[in-house]
């Protein structure tokens, strides 16, 4: 019997960007909630109903940055697994326990990436 797919939130202001991750994600199997920006993704991380693995988000949203989005994040889900994503990777500081993967990334590294996050 095959484990259920993790399902990752992905955060992304840029529709076709975002549609490119979703697909990409989705191929690889994964179940994908998507969101424009910081409330949308609040509003789904505010619902107990919806399980989630994983949260993907870009740092450079409008409104509410990523990393105040991953702040109010953890404070709703604190064992919550978070990966940034930013042109500015090497540049970037985030906590300890978070991720960054560098744009643009290819579907190989992005695989690696999660599949390396919800292992752990």
């Amino acid at each position: 019997m095959s484990t259920p797919a993790s399902t990752i939130l992905v955060v992304e202001d840029d529709d076709i960007v975002r549609m490119l991750i979703v697909d990409v994600l989705e191929e690889l199997e994964f179940k994908v909630l998507e969101a424009d920006g910081g409330e949308q993704a609040l509003a789904i991380l505010n619902d107990a109903t919806k399980h989630i693995d994983l949260m993907m988000t870009d740092v450079g949203l409008p409104g509410m940055d990523g990393r105040e989005l991953a702040t109010e994040a953890r404070k709703l889900r604190p064992e919550l697994p978070i990966l940034f994503a930013s042109g500015y990777a090497e540049s970037i500081e985030v906590p300890a326990d978070m991720h960054v993967i560098g744009k643009p990334f290819s579907i190989d590294l992005l695989r690696d990436k999660v599949k390396g996050i919800l292992a752990e």
